[in-house]
């Protein structure tokens, strides 16, 4: 299987560097983990409601660009399904027997996602109802991922 994390921004200190690269060299196991980083806009401090709407489509025509017709699109928000562990390793297990041989997942700048992203996901998927910053997210992402593929092979991983 194919994951591959869209995200708005880079990754700007090392440590979260070096625990995205330890997350993508144990997947090496399970997946071929891809990573396209589209910038971000300058947002100002109090954005009215049209800025807003203008960034997102910025942004969010960045990332449409990387996702391609086959993807599986998973966009993080907020207002997306919680699911456990257990329950995220079945679904991305079923996609891999159902055929869906790619995943992209789309992880949004500080103001999240765009409509037209939003549009083209396949499903949303949220963590929590705490915001995270957009670097910590895909370290949450990659380990979850990590621990998905583990709970599939029925390999241990602490709880």
């Amino acid at each position: 299987m194919k994951i591959r994390i869209i995200c708005v921004g880079k990754l700007k200190e090392a440590f979260y560097r070096d625990a995205c690269a330890e997350y993508r060299k144990r997947l090496t196991r399970y997946a071929e983990v891809e990573i396209a980083e589209v910038a971000d806009e300058k947002t100002p401090d109090d954005p009215s409601g049209n800025e807003r709407r203008r960034i997102l489509d910025i942004e969010g025509e960045r990332i449409l660009k990387h996702i391609r017709p086959q993807d599986h699109c998973i966009a993080l928000a907020i207002d997306g399904k919680r699911r456990t562990s257990e329950a995220f390793a079945k679904e991305l297990g079923d996609a891999m027997t159902g055929g869906i041989s790619s995943v992209a997942f789309v992880i949004g700048g500080s103001l999240g996602l765009g409509e037209k992203v939003l549009a083209r996901a396949d499903r949303k998927l949220s963590f929590s109802d705490f915001t995270f910053p957009h670097q910590l997210m895909r370290v949450i992402l990659l380990e979850q991922v990590y621990r998905a593929f583990r709970i599939l092979k029925n390999e241990p991983y602490h709880k």
